[in-house]
């Protein structure tokens, strides 16, 4: 239970960050959005080392660095992808794709699920998969370079995870320093070689630094209930994130969410109970 739980509240978390994020990547280049973002999620993750302690061994090192690279591609991809929008079918896109892999490699690794999860699990994936459902002509298509966008972002963010996962347990947040830092270091790198290229528009800074606080919260949120439960559950759990984001970008820009969406929501509900049993 405590496992879903801060499931639940990364899911929430990186619902929230992905909207703010999107939302920074609109008003200036993706890259200008992420400078801000990564460099305040590692301030926040700073922060935390004396309260959570970290240790910083080979695997917590090795481990959190490679997350790092995956962690600052998904940035810049995800971002990319809700700027071009609509929100309320990408962002799900994304989360499916996320999903899938880490649930592939929890299940190679051993985990077990008992019935209410093998019901639960396949029907988390099915609610991901509604509520990305669109409504004919009265629900903007994504173009097919935003699907793509939207399949690497999902790629990445899978990456980043499975990685995490792996850090031994008894690291504390050492791996997202290590991973944070790196991603900070490729971000800004990749930012100074296109610095021509990324137009004058200013970045969104408060947007832009509260999607990298959220961020980091949801990042920490995962890893503990990574700690406290089996990946193929928490994976799933934490990419119902697109709820978040689809609800915020009903709220706040006016996109339509399709019944079928709606439906999608309380087949998310559904799935996090029968999780809940597992």
């Amino acid at each position: 239970m405590l496992a879903l739980l801060l499931a639940l509240g990364s899911s929430l978390a990186y619902g929230c960050a992905d909207f703010l994020g999107g939302l920074g990547a609109r008003k200036a280049h993706v890259l200008r959005t992420v400078m801000i973002a990564a460099p305040a999620s590692l301030v926040v993750e700073l922060l935390l080392w004396p309260v959570l302690g970290a240790s910083f061994s080979p695997g917590a090192v090795g481990w959190g660095a490679a997350s790092g690279v995956a962690s600052a591609a998904a940035f810049a991809l995800l971002y990319k992808t809700l700027a071009i929008g609509p929100m309320n079918v990408l962002s799900p896109v994304t989360a499916l794709v996320s999903a899938m892999l880490p649930v592939g490699v929890g299940l190679l690794q051993g985990e077990h699920l008992g019935l209410a999860g093998l019901i639960g699990l396949p029907l988390a994936l099915v609610a991901v998969m509604l509520v990305s459902a669109g409504s004919g002509a009265k629900v903007a298509r994504p173009s097919r370079t935003a699907i793509l966008l939207a399949f690497g972002a999902g790629a990445a963010i899978a990456l980043q995870l499975i990685f995490l996962h792996q850090a031994p347990s008894d690291s504390g947040v050492a791996p997202l320093i290590i991973g944070r830092a790196v991603s900070s270091v490729v971000t800004l790198t990749a930012a100074g070689l296109m610095f021509w290229r990324l137009g004058p528009e200013k970045p969104a800074y408060a947007i832009s630094a509260a999607a990298g606080v959220l961020d980091s919260v949801a990042n920490l949120l995962f890893l503990l209930a990574a700690r406290n439960g089996d990946l193929a559950v928490v994976a799933v759990i934490t990419a119902l994130y697109p709820a978040g984001t689809v609800l915020l970008a009903r709220s706040v820009l006016a996109e339509r969410i399709h019944r079928g969406q709606l439906v999608g929501l309380g087949a998310a509900a559904v799935a996090v109970s029968l999780l809940a049993l597992t």
